[in-house]
C-alpha cells in the first residue's frame, strides 16, 4: 500500500496576500519567506519566520497562491499538514499556524508542543 504524505503546508488567501506585501516592503531582494521552529516558549516550541534571499540546501519549497515558503529541514516533521494563516483584528495582526501535529499550546499562543 503506497500512502502519500500530506502536503507539507498550505496558505490561506490572507496569508499569501500578507507574504506578498511583506516581500514588496523588504529592504533587499527576497524570493520568499522561510519558516521553521525553534525551542522556546512555555510549551517548548515556537514558529520562526524570516525573509528568504536564497534557497538553502535540503529545504522544501512550498509554492502556494503565488508565493514561495521555504521550510527549514529541521521543522518539516513538525509542520506536515499545517495551514499558515494571517489574522487581523482591532488589537493585533499576526501569522498563525493551524498545525495538526500540535498536541497543545501555551495560554498566550506563542508556543506549542507535539
Amino acid at each position: 500500500m503506497n500512502m502519500e504524505r500530506p502536503k507539507l503546508m498550505t496558505l490561506t488567501d490572507a496569508a499569501a496576500e500578507r507574504v506578498k506585501v511583506l516581500m514588496a516592503q523588504a529592504d533587499k531582494p527576497v524570493i520568499g519567506v522561510r519558516v521553521g521552529v525553534t525551542t522556546q516558549g512555555c510549551s517548548g516550541m515556537s514558529y520562526k519566520m524570516e525573509y528568504a534571499e536564497e534557497e538553502l540546501p535540503f529545504e522544501e519549497v512550498v509554492e502556494d497562491k503565488g508565493v514561495k515558503i521555504f521550510v527549514d529541514p529541521a521543522a518539516t516533521m513538525f509542520l506536515i499538514g499545517s495551514e499558515m494563516d494571517w489574522l487581523e483584528d482591532k488589537l493585533e495582526s499576526r501569522f498563525v499556524f493551524n498545525n495538526p501535529n500540535a498536541k497543545g499550546a501555551c495560554g498566550c499562543g506563542e508556543s506549542f508542543h507535539v
